[in-house]
């Protein structure tokens, strides 16, 4: 499942990501919201796996057969997240409004000493976390990604603004190097996001509910947590239909304890609260919903 996303996203993705730097970078904020539609018909008419994936989550998440036109709104959406994505680490985010909720439940933990993970997701834009920490330069703020998993879209983040590298902790080294370097931001009063949704090939999983079907959920995000001892906030960062940004803090958990004698259990238990979370957002913003592969693995064409 997410070896079939890893390859799918690197085929076409060279000409895209060039693409849009110059739509951020080189185009009025006019113009390039409207060269967003030839993107949206290229991957209509081209992308059929993104497109079947889009017409079956559209399917699921409203309970009817959708149009050519809601999927076209779908990718569109997702275009228009990723031109703000370069935007905003460009510096140039006064371009979008966006609204912030619920910060009080990280500068709280903070304020006692405590570092904190971020749980976030491929539900709007996760690039929030970042942008906390780039534009405040008091707080650690450090991205758990798979560097290599889309090393494109990543070197072009990272010539936009050479913070960003520093803030990301590489998934895809060495486990113990991973875990120490989480750990040692949490020590230091830190933040940590880490995406849960999406497992990597060949990563532990567990399956939980999400719109009425079986998904798998990493175990990792969960594992970390308990290992860890930090308190869990969710974020969500969503794209509304007049073109601003809510961005939602959530409390999750004080702390997530996985007992020696029931790790499936207890794993599983967290997995579907965060799943329940993930849910309710979606509802509430259903366009925003940017896994374009097979995620539900038992669904059928």
């Amino acid at each position: 499942m997410s070896a079939q996303w890893k390859d799918r996203t690197e085929a076409g993705s060279g000409w895209l990501v060039r693409f849009i730097r110059w739509l951020a970078l080189d185009v009025s904020p006019g113009a390039a919201r409207m060269l967003l539609y030839p993107i949206t018909l290229y991957f209509l008419i081209v992308r059929g796996p993104e497109r079947r994936a889009s017409r079956r989550y559209l399917r699921r998440v409203s309970g009817h057969a959708p149009s050519l036109f809601d999927i076209g709104r779908h990718i569109h959406t997702f275009a228009t997240s990723i031109l703000d994505r370069v935007a905003l680490l460009s510096g140039q985010a006064s371009r979008r409004t966006v609204r912030v909720h619920g910060t009080e439940h990280i500068l709280d933990a903070i304020g006692h000493g405590h570092g904190v993970l971020l749980f976030g997701s491929h539900l709007g834009s996760f690039e929030a976390v970042r942008a906390v920490g780039l534009s405040r330069p008091d707080l650690e703020v450090r991205v758990l990604m798979d560097y290599a998993q889309n090393a494109q879209v990543s070197a072009m983040l990272d010539a936009l603004n050479p913070k960003a590298r520093a803030s990301v902790i590489d998934a895809g080294e060495e486990s113990t190097r991973v875990l120490l370097q989480i750990h040692e931001t949490l020590s230091r009063g830190g933040i940590v996001g880490i995406l849960a949704d999406r497992p990597h090939a060949g990563e532990t999983t567990v399956p939980a509910q999400l719109l009425g079907g079986r998904i798998e959920l990493p175990v990792g995000p969960f594992r970390i947590a308990a290992v860890t001892g930090a308190p869990v906030v969710l974020i969500f960062g969503l794209l509304q239909r007049d073109g601003t940004y809510d961005v939602y803090f959530e409390p999750f958990a004080e702390r997530i304890a996985i007992r020696r004698g029931s790790r499936d259990a207890d794993v599983s238990v967290w997995a579907e609260r965060f799943a329940a979370r993930l849910e309710a957002r979606i509802r509430e913003a259903p366009l925003n919903w940017f896994n374009f592969y097979d995620y539900w693995p038992d669904e059928q064409n």
